[in-house]
Order: C-alpha cells, then sequence, then structure tokens
C-alpha cells in the first residue's frame, strides 16, 4: 500500500522546494504521524534514495538498532554512511580509512586522531585530497569535540581505533594514558551514540584481554572466553570493552566489539616486533629478543582485518562479539629468523634479553563466528603476505627515517 503523510512537503507552505531529507518536513508534520506512518514514511524515502540513513533514522523516531532491523527485515541495506574513524591515523586505523575511501567514494569518512607518538598523518598521504574524506586532529576522550564533529558531518557510524596500544610502554612509562584512552575515550564515544541515536558503533580491542594459554595446550580464545588480562595495557582494554557490553544491555547502544590478534603490514609503527626487527635487519644491528623466544602469537595480516571490520560495520549485530585471527601462531623466535632469512643474516645476530614482566605466553583465536555468520576470512597466507610486508619497509625507508626523527627513544628500554 503506497503511503502518503499528512502534510506532503510541498503542500506545506514552510517549504520552499530546495530543502531535503529531514529539511523537508517539519517537527509538527511528524509529530501528528504516528510510529508506524513515521517509519512507513522513512523507509519510503530511503529506497527513493530521497534520504540517506542518518536522515531516515530522525524521520522514523526509532532508535537506530530498531531502524536497522526494520531495514534489514525488508531487505534493504544500509547504502550510504558517514562514518566517523577514530584513530585513524594509526597503523590499522589508516589501513581501514584507505579501504573506506577506496571502496566506498559516495561514503564520507571523516577521521579524528590525536596524532601522538604513534599517530601518523603522511600514513594517509595518498588519499589526503580525496573528496569523501576529512581530517580532524582531537581527543576521543573529549565529549564536547566529539559531539560537534557528529553533528558538524551528520556522523551515522563509528568506528574505533583509538588506543594506546604498546604493552611496554604500559609497564615501563606508566598506564594513565592508556586508561584514559582505552577506557574513559571508548565510555565518551559510547555516550556519543546514545546521545546522537547513532546506526552503529564498532570498537576495536585485542585478544589480550583474555589472559594467556598455555604452550602446547588445543585451547583457543573463544567470544566466551573469560577476561584475564595480565597488563595495563589489556586491563584498560577490557574496561572498554566491558562499557560497551554494559551500555548495550542498559541503553541499547547499537555496539559491536572485535577481539583481533597481531596485526602486521604496511605502515606499523617500528615498536612493534615485525617492524622493529625490519629496521633492525636493514642497520644490522642485533635483534634483542624477550625471554626464551617461545612467546606464541596469532599473526593477522592488517587488510585482511581490515574487510572484517567493513563486515562488521554493515553487517554486524548490535550487542555481539567478534573474535578476528589469522589462524597462524608463530613464536617471536620463529619471527625472528624469517627475517633473519629474508635479508640473508646469521641466526648469531638474535640476543636474548632478559623477559617483560607480565608477558603472556601463547595467544590463538578461534574465528568461527565471524567466518560462519558474516562470511569472512583470511585472504593472505602468512608465507606470502610477510615478504611483502619486509619489501614495503624496504620501499618506504624515508617514512621509518621521519618516524625516528620524532621519536629517538623507540623500545630503548630493551636491552
Amino acid at each position: 500500500m503506497e503511503f502518503t503523510p499528512p502534510f506532503p512537503p510541498h503542500l506545506d507552505p514552510n517549504y520552499n522546494g530546495n530543502n531535503t531529507g529531514t529539511e523537508a518536513y517539519s517537527k509538527e508534520i511528524l509529530n501528528q504521524m504516528t510510529t508506524s506512518e513515521r517509519t512507513r514514511l522513512a523507509v519510503k524515502l530511503y529506497k527513493k534514495r530521497e534520504i540517506e540513513i542518518h536522515d531516515a533514522i530522525k524521520i522514523s523516531g526509532l532508535s537506530a538498532e530498531i531502524f536497522a532491523s526494520v531495514l534489514k527485515g525488508m531487505n534493504i541495506e544500509v547504502r550510504q554512511m558517514n562514518v566517523l574513524v577514530c584513530g585513524g591515523a594509526g597503523f590499522i586505523g589508516s589501513n581501514f580509512v584507505r579501504h573506506m575511501v577506496t571502496k566506498y567514494p559516495h561514503y564520507k569518512i571523516v577521521n579524528v586522531d590525536k596524532l601522538t607518538y604513534a599517530g601518523n598523518i603522511d600514513n594517509l598521504i595518498d588519499i589526503e585530497n580525496r573528496s569523501n574524506y576529512i581530517f580532524y586532529q582531537g581527543d576521543i576522550v573529549d565529549q564536547k569535540f566529539i559531539d560537534e564533529i557528529i553533528v558538524k558531518e551528520k556522523i551515522d557510524s563509528i568506528v574505533n581505533f583509538a588506543a594506546e596500544t604498546h604493552v611496554d610502554r604500559s609497564i615501563h612509562i606508566g598506564s594513565r594514558e592508556f586508561v584514559m584512552t582505552n577506557t574513559v575515550g571508548v565510555q565518551t564515544l559510547l555516550d556519543a551514540t546514545r546521545r546522537h541515536n547513532l546506526f552503529k558503533f564498532v570498537n576495536i580491542s585485542t585478544d589480550e584481554v583474555y589472559g594467556s594459554l598455555e604452550l602446547g595446550e588445543q585451547r583457543m580464545f573463544t567470544e566466551e572466553t573469560a577476561f584475564e588480562p595480565n597488563v595495563p595495557y589489556a586491563a584498560a582494554k577490557a574496561g572498554g570493552d566491558l562499557l560497551c557490553r554494559a551500555y548495550y544491555n542498559t541503553f541499547g547502544v547499537p555496539v559491536i566489539v572485535s577481539h583481533c590478534s597481531n596485526n602486521y603490514g604496511p605502515y606499523q609503527f617500528p615498536e612493534k616486533l615485525i617492524p622493529y626487527l625490519i629496521t633492525k635487519a636493514l642497520n644490522r644491528e642485533q635483534f634483542p629478543i624477550y625471554g626464551d623466544g617461545r612467546n606464541i602469537r596469532d599473526w593477522l595480516f592488517v587488510l585482511d582485518h581490515v574487510k572484517a571490520i567493513d563486515l562488521m560495520l554493515h553487517k554486524g549485530i548490535p550487542g555481539e562479539v567478534y573474535n578476528i585471527g589469522g589462524n597462524n601462531e608463530k613464536s617471536n623466535l620463529e619471527i625472528a629468523k624469517l627475517i633473519l632469512q629474508y635479508f640473508g643474516l646469521p641466526e648469531s645476530m638474535i640476543k636474548f634479553v632478559p623477559d617483560r614482566p607480565g608477558h603472556d605466553r601463547r595467544y590463538a583465536i578461534d574465528a568461527a563466528k565471524i567466518m560462519n555468520e558474516l562470511g569472512w576470512y583470511p585472504e593472505h597466507r602468512f608465507e606470502e603476505a610477510i615478504p611483502k610486508t619486509i619489501e614495503w619497509y624496504l620501499h618506504n625507508q624515508e617514512w621509518i627515517a621521519k618516524i625516528k626523527q620524532r621519536n629517538a627513544d623507540i623500545n630503548e628500554h630493551i636491552k
């Protein structure tokens, strides 16, 4: 049945024929309509491409989650988004921004980054002039700043990468900034999502919140694994994750949380293991390896992770948690030997140093849920992606040099 609102825009004496979206329907008109009428109107206009998702939610008067369910029930896909990417100048964030700007030219991608030591605007120099990309420097803890961006840019979704992530820094330098960004910052974004009735909030977290597994055991981390963080960084991330759970259950905030394994690939800050060892190899310096080097991580190529986040944003179910892993367990010693082999350097360059406090022995991700429910799978084999990663750093030594000029103290605590 075709639906017509009580006062179509062209009959409204205040309508000038140029307004679009919610501007075409005054509050007085919408308030005279039932919830069912408003919802049908919003769906109709959205299907006809007269409005986009941000305005459709406002016209419907429904929460973002419920309106999304209505669209899903009618087999209507979310078409256009204005996405706020927090922490989009970092390693994973910049790869995600580039992916979104390129794949969805009709989307608006708004990048907010504090540009701390690990935030690097040079990571996105190749897309900085794209018409669907905007950058703002700012802190996700700043509620007023976040609110202003959401209103100004008509944001309807948030993807949050903003985090202090280097475990060693949380141990040797201090954990206050970790708590502020990884916990309080997430709470600020949750409040903003609720206050502005946004469509979806995807919070990117880590497998480190689950604690540690033993070498040789068959167990892997699932979405039901209890949190047992062993270092300040992981505890701060767990705090943000628990707030996401609480805001969904208490307020119905449409939030999704992901727990990923260790990422590798282009644009990773050279304090992390793989780029750190690559830079050591370039300089023919010894490879410092913690403890006995047998600590195991599950390695995930960053572009595979980016595609998983894309799926969560578009098809993920609010309130759910998704584990993302590469099904590629390697010890730190194995990683070191692979890099030495690539450069033709002897294994005698490996230097074992005193172990890090709270050093988890093994991480292993069971990613069956996101594979079965969203159809994601890692496309890059480690044996093929690690040489490509090394080659990227070989071809971008100027990028490394600029970072070292700004950060002379990278991992100087490792002796």
